[in-house]
């Protein structure tokens, strides 16, 4: 076995190689002035499992195809089998005709990784209407779940928490953390109001005055959510604010709208940036040597 670092992988894909003692190399990527894609292997991948480790954030398309392009010069160039490790999947979301004529992006998604990819490994997939992620891919899928390591987190570095699922979506989540963590766990109520505007309510009467609020969500985009629930919740006397994700995306300059309402952002190395303080790379590690 070999790790493969590509374009949106190096980040973490060095972690992994070391924590699953495992040799290293990194893909090498450059555009033409088309701004077509080129890519190379500088390591020997003949008849070795080659795991490819892309994290699907920036110009999401240009790295699908990436990986696409590497999976099929592996195999041409006589790998055994081609793993890809993607702690952020993109097109989740996507998995409803919600309009006539729209794409079911995710299905599309799925057919494309299940043919070039003989397994797949993601962290805390944005799961909505599918039940189970094997439904999606026909190739074999591992899910796996950063919440050992956010656990340990907060067990280490906060104290009195009071754990908030921002939206019902996270209803499970925040609770499975909270009994975990052996302390208190609420959830906002949401109503979308528009694609960027929503309105939050808490689901029921608690003290929350000497709380360190923590919002544990899979993924922070626009950060509108966690706001509109920063602003509800600051009426009830809730005075120091943590939000920890798993996914960082951070459009639309989430982040610094969040610093602004005061509130500690935290999140894993799924994707880089300058709040990552929780290493997954030793999830996939231990994924890996299963």
């Amino acid at each position: 076995m070999i790790i493969i670092g590509c374009s949106k992988g190096t980040h973490i894909a060095k972690k992994i190689a070391k924590k699953a003692k495992k040799p290293y190399s990194e893909l090498k990527v450059k555009k033409f002035p088309d701004n077509e894609s080129h890519i190379r292997f500088t390591c020997d991948v003949k008849r070795k499992t080659v795991v490819l480790v892309q994290s699907f954030y920036g110009n999401v398309n240009d790295y699908i195809m990436e990986v696409i392009f590497a999976a099929e010069t592996a195999k041409e160039l006589g790998a055994r089998k081609v793993f890809l490790v993607a702690p952020y999947f993109p097109y989740f979301r996507q998995d409803s005709r919600f309009n006539p004529g729209e794409c079911i992006s995710i299905k599309v998604m799925g057919k494309l990784i299940s043919h070039y990819f003989d397994k797949l490994f993601v962290i805390d997939p944005h799961l909505h209407r599918q039940g189970a992620i094997t439904k999606i891919f026909s190739t074999k899928v591992e899910k796996l779940t950063a919440n050992p390591c956010i656990i340990d987190y907060i067990k280490k570095n906060i104290k009195k928490p009071l754990i908030v699922g921002p939206d019902w979506e996270s209803y499970k989540w925040a609770e499975k953390v909270a009994d975990q963590i052996g302390c208190e766990s609420v959830i906002m109520e949401k109503k979308r109001i528009s694609g960027r505007k929503v309105k939050v309510t808490l689901n029921k009467k608690i003290d929350i005055t000497d709380k360190n609020i923590i919002f544990v969500d899979d993924i922070i985009s626009t950060g509108n959510t966690i706001r509109g629930a920063v602003k509800n919740i600051k009426k009830l006397g809730a005075k120091k604010f943590n939000c920890i994700a798993v996914h960082g995306v951070f459009v639309e300059n989430a982040l610094e709208k969040l610093r602004k309402e005061k509130v500690k952002v935290i999140t894993t190395n799924t994707i880089p940036n300058k709040v990552n303080k929780i290493d997954v790379s030793g999830l996939v590690a231990e994924g890996l040597g299963k």
